[in-house]
């Protein structure tokens, strides 16, 4: 826990009041502050961890089970013509409070909510994407 982090204080019980959704020995669902469409969800890891980079196995796979359980009952509760899941990991991607945290969101056609990328993204050759994934698997761990 971190004396200044707005989750971790939920996550104790001393931080602002949440609307919990579902908790339990390692992770808690909340509903977000705010609501764009009605069953915004956050889900969290009790312990801080930062954001994903930092995740270990064991949290990742409990947090990964919480988040697709409250998915199901968030698509149960508010109907929707779609759901997104996303984290943000650092400032580079937006992400606004540093304690890991996955946004289940509830989605209707046209909402332009997450637009992904501002300009249609290139496609680079097969040997380019080779050359990458290769890069991308020397620093697995």
């Amino acid at each position: 826990m971190t004396d200044t982090c707005a989750f971790c204080a939920i996550a104790s019980g001393a931080g602002a009041p949440a609307s919990i959704v579902a908790e339990d020995a390692r992770t808690i669902a909340l509903l977000d502050l705010r609501q764009f469409h009605p069953g915004h969800v956050l889900v969290i890891p009790r312990r801080h961890i930062a954001d994903i980079r930092s995740l270990d196995d064991d949290t990742g796979a409990a947090l990964i089970a919480a988040v697709a359980r409250v998915a199901r009952a968030v698509d149960a509760a508010f109907p929707s013509d779609g759901l997104n899941v996303w984290h943000s990991a650092g400032a580079g991607a937006n992400q606004e409070v540093p304690h890991l945290h996955f946004h289940i969101h509830p989605r209707r056609f046209g909402d332009d909510v997450l637009r992904v990328y501002p300009s249609p993204p290139s496609t680079p050759d097969r040997s380019t994407l080779d050359r990458w994934a290769a890069s991308i698997r020397a620093h697995l761990r």
